[in-house]
C-alpha cells in the first residue's frame, strides 16, 4: 500500500500557516510544538478540567 496523495492547500490555509510561520519565527520542529502550545494550551487545559 503507497502514500495516499495530499490535496493541495487552498489558499486561505496557506496564509495562516504563513502568518504563523511569520509571528512565532517557525524554523524547527520544536519551533512548531512551542507555537501549537501557545495557541492551544489554554483552550486543552479547559478540555480536561
Amino acid at each position: 500500500m503507497g502514500r495516499r496523495k495530499r490535496e493541495p492547500m487552498n489558499p486561505a490555509k496557506k496564509n495562516i500557516v504563513r502568518e504563523l510561520i511569520k509571528t512565532y519565527d517557525i524554523k524547527t520542529a520544536n519551533d512548531i510544538q512551542e507555537a501549537l502550545k501557545d495557541l492551544l494550551g489554554e483552550t486543552l487545559q479547559d478540555m480536561i478540567e
